[in-house]
């Protein structure tokens, strides 16, 4: 029993990953899946095109390596965070469409509370800030607006799970009811100091407790998936959110080890130890991960859109046809052309977090052309680390020479990582193994069965491909900077 199964469960895909008992990916396989806009602001997903294409990309994956599930050791899961699935707990049949993290729905309620002083006893409980962006607003709108929802919660006969949650219990074929403390902590229900639910959030966001499932550290014993799925029984032993995962996957535990993930957004997460760091500059203070009952915390800021930047390039505007085409754009473009995008197309995460804010584009010229899109798209990218990169440096106490580990899909593009480490002014260090967020589940899973090292011997085994260091003069990165700062200011305003 030498392999680890890693089902990487995103916004847009589903994708299981084999490894080997060296952590070497053996197979891979992926599959998109239809993305619901039932009204502006409003993102869905249908629960069973979230379970169907995980087990079909388990099948796959385990074909494509000629592996059987007998020969699997465990399984790593890690998600697409903050995502709301409510189901019955008697059918297994979810009562709505999964609400996904992008979703803005809510957005008239956080105001609400925000405007009745909530926020503060909110960040203190949770670390988190009032925005729809969370789950706990999601749940309550599913609660308020399904007939009968509500009453059926309060009965116990409903339960609530982010996507995690809902993986386990169908593949465990409704035996077990869990999730881990980093995805319980995006919640806004869970108490990241206590480690427990929060009866107080749960209260003022008219949530019946009930309705939660139990919280485990992320390597533990989540279940059994049935041999009817995949061959064989396999114990499911590790569990993170999709960005602690690609924070122990980058191997940062270390106080002070800061990394940052390009998918369909853009997450950077600075490990803090012990402590947990209240922001002053709206900042998220979460869990990194939790190991034999001991919570990690971290600072973490979130950007709404990163990689998505480029798909609507190839989407809505059309003016490519893959993202790889990007790159050559933005060489090509002619340096004197100065346009700027903010792309808050489902507003401004962090430090903003202005949920009605959106894109704008500002310093077209009728030279302005696809190369000009191109490569503001992905120097936005870099402006918004800068952004979160700063508001760290002040919650620390000022600042540091940094190194910043990067991941993701976007991350290898070099030239928007070259792009970034000029504009952050800091070196950029993008490792060997891309798939930074599956060998985060997978090593939790490895880890648990015994298959793979200690974190110290995870560490070890980081490797660099290619080291980015700053090569832009200083006046030119303050200009630039400086422009993207206006920008966001005009976008906010309009």
């Amino acid at each position: 029993m030498g392999y680890i199964l890693a089902i990487d469960q995103g916004t847009t895909s589903s994708r299981a990953i084999l490894f080997d008992g060296a952590m070497k990916v053996v197979a891979t396989a992926q599959q998109e899946f239809t993305q619901h806009y039932p009204a502006n602001g409003w993102v869905e997903h249908d629960p069973s095109d979230l379970w169907t294409t995980v087990t079909a990309t388990c099948r796959a994956a385990l074909d494509k390596a000629g592996i059987k599930a007998s020969d699997v050791a465990g399984i790593g899961i890690t998600n697409q965070r903050e995502t709301v699935l409510v189901w019955d707990r008697a059918t297994g049949k979810p009562i709505h469409n999964a609400i996904v993290w992008q979703d803005r729905r809510t957005s008239e309620r956080c105001k609400a509370l925000k405007a009745e002083g909530h926020e503060p006893r909110v960040t203190q409980a949770t670390g988190l800030l009032l925005d729809p962006y969370f789950s706990g607003t999601k749940l309550a709108w599913v609660l308020d607006n399904v007939e009968g929802a509500r009453a059926r919660a309060e009965a116990g006969e409903l339960a609530f799970g982010t996507v995690d949650t809902w993986l386990i219990w169908n593949l465990t074929g409704g035996a077990r009811h869990v999730t881990d403390a980093t995805n319980a902590a995006r919640t806004m229900l869970y108490d990241i100091r206590q480690g427990a639910w929060s009866q107080d959030m749960c209260d003022l966001l008219g949530v019946p407790m009930q309705m939660l499932p139990e919280v485990l550290d992320c390597a533990a014993d989540f279940g059994t998936a049935r041999a009817d799925l995949l061959g064989a029984e396999i114990p499911i032993l590790g569990v993170a959110g999709d960005q602690q995962a690609a924070t122990i996957g980058q191997a940062c535990f270390k106080p002070g080890m800061l990394k940052s993930t390009y998918g369909t957004g853009c997450f950077a997460l600075l490990n803090t130890g012990d402590t947990p760091v209240t922001s002053e500059n709206r900042l998220l203070t979460t869990i990194a991960y939790q190991l034999d009952g001991k919570t990690t915390y971290a600072l973490e800021g979130s950007i709404f859109i990163a990689g998505a930047v480029v798909q609507w390039l190839r989407d809505g505007l059309k003016i490519i046809r893959e993202a790889r085409e990007t790159q050559p754009l933005a060489e090509a473009c002619d340096p004197a052309q100065s346009v700027v995008l903010v792309p808050a197309f489902t507003g401004l995460g962090a430090p903003y977090w202005n949920a009605e804010c959106r894109g704008a584009v500002f310093g077209l010229t009728r030279d302005s052309g696809p190369e000009a899109f191109a490569r503001a798209a992905l120097e936005s990218v870099g402006y918004q680390t800068r952004d979160l990169l700063e508001a760290m440096q002040a919650d620390m106490g000022g600042a540091s020479e940094a190194v910043l580990r990067v991941d993701g899909g976007m991350s290898a593009s070099d030239w928007a990582m070259q792009f970034l480490s000029d504009i952050l002014d800091a070196q950029v260090d993008r490792p060997d193994v891309l798939e930074t967020t599956a060998m985060g589940a997978a090593w939790l899973a490895g880890q648990r069965a015994g298959l793979y090292p200690d974190q110290a011997g995870f560490a070890e085994g980081w490797a660099l491909e290619r080291r980015f260091t700053p090569d832009m003069d200083a006046a030119t990165r303050d200009a630039k900077y400086a422009a993207w700062k206006r920008a966001v200011t005009a976008a906010q305003a309009f």
